[in-house]
């Protein structure tokens, strides 16, 4: 897997900051033993352009990978949040070149204190968290690094539930296809029922209403025959 374009220019943006830091710790010192600091103060002023140019361009690639939906809003939000801490120690860093002859803290705790062993120390920090405290700079990064695959690990979790969710949700979606079709079945079905009984019971009224005229017909002719039997019959 290629690695992400971001994170690789934002580790290599860490490390001129680092170097930035260092340089100024340099010049601060020679400046003390009365040495000559123009060439450092150039590195400087070129090591600090440099800076503001990487973090211009992560903030071109944040902006572009969360408009095209490459990473998701939280991944955009984590890298912000880095993103803004890059600019914070940028302007740190830029006061504490403009501050000529003077060593201030932010500089002074920056200074490599493990020697070659531990490798450059957190070059941010004036109150160092206990968890980072004496690690150099290569363990924070590997710990910050550690960190983000925890997260990205999070994340493709939560990715998973949401897919499974989401193919609950068409399963369901079918099964609730299926329902209505069976009940627009049963609804024909009554329907069409329910217009046959209409029909047996218009062919039962009929029916009876014909056997009730047959009838009246019937009774009428025996009391025609009967008035004619009386009529011609002898009396004695």
């Amino acid at each position: 897997m290629a690695p992400d374009p971001w994170f690789s220019t934002y580790d290599s943006t860490c490390q001129i900051a680092q170097q930035i830091a260092e340089k100024i710790q340099q010049r601060n010192q020679y400046e003390r033993n009365g040495e000559n600091t123009t060439k450092l103060t150039v590195a400087i002023r070129a090591l600090l352009q440099n800076l503001k140019e990487k973090i211009a361009l992560l903030k071109d690639l944040l902006l572009r990978a969360v408009s095209t939906h490459q990473i998701t809003q939280l991944e955009g939000d984590r890298r912000q949040n880095l993103l803004d801490d890059l600019v914070t120690r940028e302007r740190l860093l830029l006061t504490s070149f403009k501050n000529e002859g003077a060593e201030p803290d932010l500089i002074r705790s920056s200074l490599m204190t493990g020697g070659a062993k531990q490798g450059a120390s957190n070059p941010w920090l004036l109150e160092e968290p206990e968890e980072t405290r004496g690690l150099g700079f290569d363990e924070i990064r590997q710990q910050q690094q550690k960190i983000i695959q925890e997260q990205d690990a999070g994340l493709d979790a939560l990715s998973s539930i949401i897919c499974r969710q989401k193919q609950m949700g068409q399963e369901i979606g079918n099964e609730l296809d299926e329902q209505n079709e069976i009940i627009d079945d049963l609804t024909n079905l009554v329907e069409n029922t329910d217009e046959k009984l209409r029909t047996e019971t218009r062919r039962v009224t009929m029916v009876d209403r014909k056997s009730t005229s047959c009838g009246l017909i019937m009774v009428i002719l025996l009391l025609l025959v009967a008035i004619v039997v009386v009529a011609v019959w002898p009396t004695s």
